[in-house]
C-alpha cells in the first residue's frame, strides 16, 4: 500500500488571493454604485419632478448659459490691460449696439446664479440629498459651488472701477490670511506674480477660460450621475401616490418644462437689466480709492463682517478665517458626517437646526455689514446679534418640533397617584412651557421698545437704512413672539379640552 504523500504548506495563506480579489470588486461596485459607471442614460423622470424646487440646479446652468453668451460679445471688445480695462468696458456701454444692456444683463445673472446655487445647495442640505448613493454627487456639487463664487470673485475686478478694485484687494487680502499653505497656493493661484497688470491677466485668464472649463466638465459629471441615481423621492412620502410615482419621458416633457423654466428666469434677467441698467463707477486709482470704504462683494460679505469684529481683528485673522473654512469643509465632507438613512427632515432635528441657523448667521451677517461699512464690530455686539440669532433659531425650532412636528396627546394624561415618572413629566412640562413664555416676553418687550426707539428717530433724524432695517427687524420680532404666544396658548387650551372655535391652522400633527 503506498502511502499518500504529504505536501508541504508554503506558509502563504491561501484565501489571500480570492479575499483581495472580493475587496477591489467590492471598492469597484461602491465606485460604480455612487458614480453610475454601468448605468443607462436618459431615463425617464418622475411625474413629482415637475416643480421648480426640483430643478434648481437647471436654473444655475441657464444663468450660466446666459453668462457666456454676454461674456463672448464683450470679450470682443474688451481689453485686460490696468490701462485700457476701464476705458474697453466704458466704450462697450456707450458706443456698442445695446452694449450697456449685454453689461448689464452678464452683472445680475451673475448674481442670480450665485444665489440660485446657493438656494440649491441648502435645499439639498435640508431635504438630504446627500445620503447614500448620491454622496459624490453632493461633493462635485459642492466644488461646483466653489467655481461658482471664483466666477463672480474673477469676473468683479475686470471693468477696473475703483469699487471693483478696492472690493478685490479685501478678497486677496482675506485670502493672504488663510492658513497655510492653502493662503500661498491660492494667491499665486489667483494674483501670480505681483502687480496689476499680472493680477488683472490671472483674473481675466481664470475667469474666461480656467473656471468656466473647469465647471463645465463638473457638470458632465455631476449630470451623468444624476442620470444614474436618478433625480431623489421627496421626503414628504408623496412618490407613494400612484400618479406621482408616474415615469414622463425626458423628451418631450422634461425638456420643455425645463425650456419653460428657462424661459422664464431669461424673462426675468431681461426686465430687471432694462429696468435697473448698469452705471459705471469711476475709474480705480490709489488716491480715488483711498477715499472709499472697500468691501466686499455681498456674497462674501458675511465673511467680512466676521473679521471685523474686534476679537478676530490683528493676530486674530487667521483664526477667524480657519473657523470659517472648517465651517465650510463640514459642508464640504456633510454625506459623511450625516450618515443617517431617514432623509425626514421631521426626524433630524439637530442637522435641520444647524442648517437654520447657517442661513440665519449668513443673511445677518451679510445685511449687517452692509448697512455698518468699515466700521469695527465690538465683541459685545458681536456676541448679542450672533449669540441672539442662534438662540432665537435654536428656540423656534425647538418650538416648532415639539409642537408641530411631534404633537401633543388630544386628551390629559391620567395620574396615577404617587406616581413619580407623571410627576416629573408634568413638572417638566411646566418648566418648559413657562420657559417659552418668559422667553417671549422678553423678546416682544424688546421689540417693542426698540420699534417705538426706531419710530422716533425716524421721525426726528429721518429715514436711513440702518434705521428702516432694524425697524424692520424689530417687527418681525414682535409679530413672531405674538403669533407664537397665541399658538402656545391655543394648544394648552386644546390639551385641557377649552377650546370653543377651533382654528384648525394651529393643530397641525395633532394627535387625536
Amino acid at each position: 500500500m503506498v502511502p499518500h504523500k504529504v505536501e508541504k504548506s508554503s506558509g502563504k495563506d491561501d484565501t489571500h488571493e480570492p479575499e483581495q480579489h472580493s475587496r477591489l470588486a467590492r471598492m469597484a461596485n461602491w465606485f460604480d454604485s455612487r458614480l453610475g459607471l454601468s448605468y443607462e442614460l436618459l431615463r425617464p423622470a418622475p411625474r413629482y419632478s415637475i416643480n421648480p424646487f426640483y430643478w434648481l440646479g437647471a436654473l444655475a446652468v441657464a444663468a450660466f448659459v446666459i453668462q457666456g453668451v454676454t461674456g463672448i460679445m464683450m470679450m470682443l471688445y474688451y481689453l485686460p490691460t490696468p490701462t485700457q480695462a476701464y476705458s474697453s468696458t466704458q466704450y462697450i456701454l456707450q458706443n456698442v449696439s445695446y452694449g450697456r444692456f449685454l453689461e448689464t444683463v452678464h452683472f445680475y445673472t451673475a448674481y442670480a446664479m450665485i444665489m440660485i446655487a446657493f438656494m440649491h445647495m441648502m435645499r439639498g442640505y435640508f431635504v438630504s440629498v446627500h445620503k447614500k448613493p448620491r454622496e459624490l454627487m453632493w461633493v462635485v456639487g459642492m466644488v461646483m459651488g466653489f467655481v461658482t463664487l471664483g466666477l463672480g470673485f474673477t469676473g468683479y475686478l475686470l471693468p477696473w472701477t475703483v469699487i471693483s478694485k478696492s472690493a478685490t484687494d479685501v478678497g486677496v487680502g482675506m485670502i493672504d490670511a488663510l492658513p497655510q499653505p492653502l493662503s500661498s497656493f491660492l494667491s499665486f493661484l489667483i494674483v501670480g506674480g505681483g502687480g496689476d497688470s499680472t493680477e488683472l491677466l490671472r483674473f481675466y485668464d481664470l475667469h474666461v477660460v480656467v473656471l468656466p472649463a473647469v465647471l463645465l466638465v463638473l457638470l458632465v459629471g455631476k449630470m451623468y450621475m444624476l442620470e444614474a441615481h436618478g433625480i431623489s423621492e421627496p421626503v414628504s412620502g408623496s412618490s407613494s401616490i400612484p400618479e406621482k410615482r408616474t415615469l414622463i419621458s425626458i423628451f418631450p416633457d422634461v425638456s420643455f418644462y425645463l425650456l419653460e423654466l428657462a424661459a422664464l428666469f431669461g424673462s426675468a434677467m431681461l426686465l430687471i437689466s432694462v429696468a435697473f441698467p448698469l452705471n459705471l463707477p469711476p475709474q480705480y486709482s490709489p488716491q480715488l480709492a483711498a477715499q472709499y470704504v472697500a468691501q466686499p462683494e455681498w456674497y462674501f460679505l458675511w465673511i467680512y463682517q466676521i473679521l471685523k469684529i474686534s476679537a478676530f481683528e490683528g493676530a486674530g485673522l487667521p483664526i477667524a478665517l480657519s473657523l470659517v473654512t472648517l465651517t465650510l469643509i463640514a459642508l464640504f465632507l456633510l454625506p459623511f458626517i450625516d450618515r443617517g438613512e431617514t432623509r425626514s427632515i421631521v426626524k433630524r432635528p439637530k442637522f435641520v437646526t444647524l442648517g437654520m441657523i447657517f442661513v440665519a448667521e449668513v443673511a445677518v451677517l451679510a445685511v449687517w455689514g452692509f448697512i455698518t461699512p468699515g466700521r469695527t464690530i465690538s465683541d459685545e455686539q458681536a456676541a448679542l446679534v450672533l449669540g441672539g440669532t442662534a438662540l432665537l433659531v435654536a428656540v423656534l425650532s425647538f418650538v416648532t418640533y415639539k409642537l408641530l412636528f411631534h404633537g401633543l396627546s388630544g386628551r390629559a394624561p391620567s395620574i396615577a397617584k404617587g406616581s413619580f415618572g407623571t410627576r416629573k413629566s408634568i413638572r417638566s412640562a411646566i418648566m418648559w412651557t413657562t420657559a417659552c413664555f418668559v422667553f417671549l416676553l422678553v423678546v416682544g418687550t424688546l421689540a417693542i421698545s426698540s420699534s417705538i426707539n426706531l419710530v422716533v428717530e425716524l421721525i426726528w433724524e429721518g429715514p436711513s437704512i440702518a434705521r428702516v432695517s432694524s425697524l424692520g427687524l424689530s417687527l418681525i420680532g414682535l409679530s413672531l413672539s405674538a403669533v407664537t404666544t397665541m399658538y402656545l396658548l391655543y394648544r394648552l387650551d386644546l390639551r385641557r379640552g377649552a377650546i370653543k372655535r377651533r382654528i384648525r391652522t394651529f393643530e397641525v400633527g395633532w394627535k387625536k
